[in-house]
């Protein structure tokens, strides 16, 4: 009988024991969210790029394809294409140097930090000045979307440009009004296609350039 009160009591105890380790476990233990957010943490400073990932990178070789863009001897949509390219490349670039330096602030501090502070900078200025002249030049083109030519000895209306790529600059700038802007492409393009539905100049490609 007293060895049997014995392994009771010890049982008792043993069960108290493993109960109180379990609810410290519990206090300890991070929710599915908590870890979640650690291994996200973990894997954006894993892939977000080095000093010499950002040292390589630059916003100064804008020259050659502004030039292009602003030809105005080049067809226009050609020239919406070169805009969209442009400021598509500088924008990630610039985003790229803006969440590396958000992840990893000490990134700002060390060793030729400067240049890499510097590359940003020069990034961050280029975009917002391509923006201007990008968007300036496809609020142009919205204003007036279609050209007159003389046709067979008749004058007729044909597109400025291809107004798929009009859209897709439309898309890529995100202006507030885009909704108004697309709706006159639209509108643009439903008044070609009626005046003259078998034409192939019908937003399909516009005109080659200005004369």
């Amino acid at each position: 009988m007293f060895e049997v009160r014995m392994l009771r009591r010890l049982s008792a105890s043993t069960a108290a024991t493993l109960l109180f380790l379990s609810a410290s476990g519990c206090v300890k233990e991070i929710s599915s969210d908590e870890r979640l957010d650690r291994e996200t943490q973990n894997l954006a400073v894993k892939d977000t790029p080095g000093v010499s990932d950002l040292q390589k990178l630059t916003c100064d070789d804008t020259t050659d394809a502004l030039g292009k863009a602003r030809n105005v001897n080049r067809p226009e949509t050609d020239r919406l294409v070169d805009y969209i390219e442009l400021y598509s490349s500088l924008r990630k670039r610039t985003t790229t140097f803006e969440e590396a330096m958000n992840r990893n602030p000490d990134l700002s501090y060390r060793e030729g930090s400067q240049q890499i502070v510097n590359a940003r900078d020069t990034c961050i200025q280029q975009t917002a000045d391509v923006k201007v002249e990008f968007e300036t030049y496809m609020r142009e083109l919205v204003m007036v979307p279609t050209v007159q030519e003389i046709k067979g000895g008749n004058t007729v209306t044909i597109a400025r440009l291809d107004f798929n790529t009009l859209r897709q600059a439309i898309e890529t700038l995100e202006p507030d009004d885009k909704d108004a802007l697309l709706s006159r492409v639209a509108g643009a393009e439903g008044k070609i296609s009626a005046a003259s539905p078998s034409s192939d100049d019908s937003g399909s490609g516009g005109r080659k350039g200005r004369k």
